[in-house]
């Protein structure tokens, strides 16, 4: 089995769960990546999977829910630990498809001022008829206008694609 497919599963048990645990969860992994100490620990065969577990019990026990606790010592004792960003990541998709909410990448020619952003947000959101969480960047290569990602889909509405596009029917006379 793909690791992907390892880390769906758990963050797809995670989330029978609840919906809650989406900040605790990428928290959890993020501290993990962030601290070597931590990684090695969770990593090492001379650790017991016991003592593991109980080492995250001790740190995290008034921190999170106690069924989280128990998810992230499931998990360990499966020799699973290596995979919590990608259940991180897996348990966040499951979360946008429950609150009909998509992740945009936004790029502009110029940086943004926030009533610009919130335009964006609102015509994406009306348009795509669900939540956008919006993340936006600066490429002054496309000119002016917008390029939005969302998935695997491009619109481009840069003023750079629509001089190439009347280039080329200037060019084939069209």
């Amino acid at each position: 089995m793909k690791s992907v497919t390892i880390a769906r599963n758990y963050a797809e048990a995670l989330f029978a769960a609840g919906d809650k645990f989406g900040d605790v969860l990428d928290a959890v992994a993020g501290a993990i990546q962030a601290d070597e100490r931590i990684a090695i620990t969770l990593d090492s065969p001379r650790v017991s999977k016991s003592a593991k577990a109980k080492l995250l019990e001790r740190a995290l026990k008034d921190e999170v829910p106690p069924e989280f606790v128990r998810f992230l010592q499931a998990v360990v004792r499966r020799g699973r630990q290596g995979l919590l960003t990608e259940i991180a990541q897996e348990y966040q998709v499951l979360l946008d498809q429950k609150l009909n909410r998509v992740h945009a990448g936004v790029t502009l020619a110029q940086d943004p001022d926030s009533r610009t952003e919130k335009q964006v947000v609102e015509r994406l959101a009306k348009a795509l008829g669900r939540e956008v969480r919006a993340y936006f960047r600066t490429d002054p290569g496309i000119l002016g206008g917008v390029v939005v990602r969302v998935g695997d889909r491009i619109y481009d509405g840069s003023v750079r694609r629509r001089l190439t596009a009347l280039q080329r029917r200037m060019l084939t006379g069209e």
